[in-house]
This record gives structure tokens, sequence and C-alpha cells, in this order.
């Protein structure tokens, strides 16, 4: 029987690592006055983070999860960070429409964590 820190390091490192990542895809969207080329070595070197990251959480995950279930899981954590950030942040304001498109890629994360269909 697989520890449960097997279940649970890959959504923590997940976690963490989109933080990263949203901020190394994101971030610069409230630092207009610099040049692209210094904001893409910027965003570059936060994704190293996320990348020593993401790549262990994967890895570990692996010993307890599908890889398209990590992928699934990946993707609704994304959604999430990214809600908060988007939020907190960039002050946008988050829509019923968000909600609902959001809502929907969750329902398909839950349909690849449900499994094979019997059939």
């Amino acid at each position: 029987m697989p520890s449960l820190w097997i279940f649970v390091s890959p959504v923590l490192l997940l976690v963490v690592s989109n933080v990263f990542m949203t901020f190394a895809w994101y971030g610069h969207l409230k630092v207009e006055h610099r040049p692209i080329w210094l904001i893409v070595l910027i965003s570059w070197g936060i994704a190293f983070f996320e990348y020593c990251l993401a790549v262990p959480a994967n890895r570990i995950g692996r010993l307890a999860y599908e890889p398209a279930e990590l992928k699934a899981m990946q993707e609704v954590i994304t959604l999430a960070v990214f809600a908060v950030f988007s939020v907190a942040y960039l002050g946008e304001r988050l829509t019923l429409n968000h909600g609902v498109g959001f809502l929907l890629i969750a329902a398909g994360a839950w349909f690849v964590f449900k499994g094979p269909f019997a059939g």
C-alpha cells in the first residue's frame, strides 16, 4: 500500500509550481514599461523554478496516478491558481462565464479520474 505522501505530494508540488508558472506567464502584464526581451528572460527564469517542482511532481505522482490523471489534475490546479492570481494580483473580476467554463473543465477531469466506462 503506497504512503499517503505519494498521493498528496504531487498535488502540493503542482500547486506551488503553478504559482511560479502563472507569474512567469501573466505577472508581466502589470509591468508594461519594460522591453519584451527582458520580460521573456525574467519569465524564463521564473519558469525554471516551475519545472524544478513540476517534474518531481509528475515523477512522484506516477507512483500513484496515471499520466492522464496527473494532466487532468494539473489543469484543474492551473485554473484554480489562475483564478486566485487574476483576482488578487491583476485585479480582474471573475464572471459567471469563467465559473461555468472552469466547472466544465473540472467535470472533464472528474471523468478522467472516474476510469473507463463499463461497456
